[in-house]
């Protein structure tokens, strides 16, 4: 061995496949709880116990909307926070595990009584803001695991490892614990009564969680703190004077991310709506039955996670500025086709190719960010991320059920969903492409 050689230093491998298990892990939250199993047995069955002339789905919803507003107010300070103290991957954990911990808890949400009605909507209302929390710091962690070459297809490789956890735990949790009829269900004959069975996913979807995370909070390397402990602001009144001041600084020297927030909360409100009302249409309007949904929904989870992992690929060598661009141009056209057609066998077609530019659209805004965020200011960028996304959730909702309102056909919706996702294509036009990454 030469000398050169003895004293190279040998740089430990980016713990990539560690961190993209949160992605994995954290399906359970948002596809089992908050999207398919739990939210439902929560507004329909537990909901069945309130009285009469009570609203479920619209007292959970408004539960969540203020969770919303809670975070948009929060997540900006508890990025920033983590970056000047260095503690992103120990606000990672803290926020994961008390995550954790709520999806535990709603193993006690029985249906028998409207007490665990208010128990189980507190309790997602929370989680919702804290897995928020968590996911601030995840996303500021990407430009610690990835280089200016590769940063695209480790987004890549982590947004479809959240597709795919997403379909592997959905179908465990309806063949194991929701199929079939009766006073059992699933394979393991689970009971129904007090909603046993649904409690039980709860219980397997926060198991699920906290296995996955392990690798993330323990391997992912934690910052260097930015300042002094001395010098980092006290209190809640001085951490927002010091979040304003960065902004007020990043409005003067790097007005590019502001552009490039406002037009990412914009497409990004359409591709959730893409999720969101896509089960609605497809039995409204297209004739699939109940189990066709569930089997659509899984078929366009795995179509927008192979998305995702060839979208990676291609943002490293394009940038995810046309990404992005080709990927919402794309979905415009075919949900333009998809208002025309009728018939199960159109929507399997068109909306499968629309699910599969949703995974590369968010994968490269994630990246995209990650590649404009100062050095150092990483979580505060992807709190103000976040924050912005809360601003405009209201966007694709309430256009969409204009649209149904004015016409009375639930068809017109999808030209709701195209036309913010055109909007977005026009504030995204006027940012620059990004050129760093750490």
């Amino acid at each position: 061995m030469t000398v050169q050689e003895s004293n190279r230093v040998i740089k430990p491998k980016p713990p990539v496949v560690s961190w993209a298990f949160w992605d994995w892990g954290s399906a359970s939250f948002n596809a089992v709880l908050v999207t398919f199993i739990f939210s439902v047995y929560l507004t329909d069955s537990v909901g069945s116990t309130l009285a009469e002339g009570s609203n479920a789905t619209s007292l959970y919803s408004m539960a969540v909307a203020i969770a919303g507003v809670i975070v948009a107010v929060v997540a900006p300070v508890m990025g920033r926070r983590s970056d000047i103290r260095g503690t992103r991957r120990r606000s990672l954990r803290t926020w994961t595990l008390v995550t954790v911990f709520l999806m535990f808890c709603l193993f006690a949400v029985k249906n028998t009584d409207p007490l665990y009605f208010w128990f189980g909507v507190a309790i997602m209302a929370i989680a919702n803001i804290t897995f928020e929390f968590a996911e601030v710091q995840y996303y500021a962690q990407l430009s610690q695991i990835s280089t200016r070459d590769n940063v695209g297809r480790v987004s890549g490789f982590g947004w479809s490892m959240g597709y795919f956890g997403g379909i592997v735990l959905l179908l465990v949790c309806y063949f194991g614990f929701v199929a079939g009829d009766g006073d059992t269900r699933g394979f393991l004959n689970l009971p129904i009564e007090d909603g046993l069975n649904i409690r039980l996913v709860a219980v397997l979807a926060a198991a699920w969680f906290l296995i996955s995370a392990i690798p993330a909070l323990l391997r992912v390397p934690e910052i260097e703190p930015q300042v002094s402990a001395e010098a980092q602001p006290k209190g809640l009144v001085a951490a927002y004077k010091d979040l304003f001041a960065k902004i007020a600084q990043l409005w003067k020297e790097d007005r590019n991310a502001v552009y490039f927030l406002i037009a990412a909360a914009v497409f990004r409100d359409g591709l959730a709506g893409v999720f969101t009302f896509g089960a609605i249409l497809a039995v409204t309007v297209y004739g699939l039955s109940a189990g066709d949904v569930l089997l659509f929904g899984v078929a366009a989870n795995v179509v927008s996670a192979l998305g995702a992992l060839l979208g990676g690929f291609l943002d490293d060598r394009i940038g995810p500025k046309p990404i992005i661009l080709a990927s919402l141009t794309i979905m415009i056209a075919d949900a333009t086709i998809l208002f025309f057609v009728d018939g199960p066998t159109n929507f399997w077609i068109y909306g499968l190719i629309l699910c599969a530019f949703v995974g590369p659209a968010q994968s490269a805004s994630r990246s995209f960010l990650t590649r404009l965020s100062p050095d150092g200011q990483e979580g505060q960028l992807f709190g103000l991320y976040a924050t912005t996304g809360r601003a405009v959730s209201w966007m694709a909702p309430s256009l969409f059920g204009a649209f149904v309102a004015f016409t009375g056909d639930d068809r017109t919706g999808i030209l709701a969903i195209a036309l913010i996702l055109l909007f977005g294509i026009a504030l995204l036009s006027m940012v620059k492409p990004p050129h760093k990454v750490n």
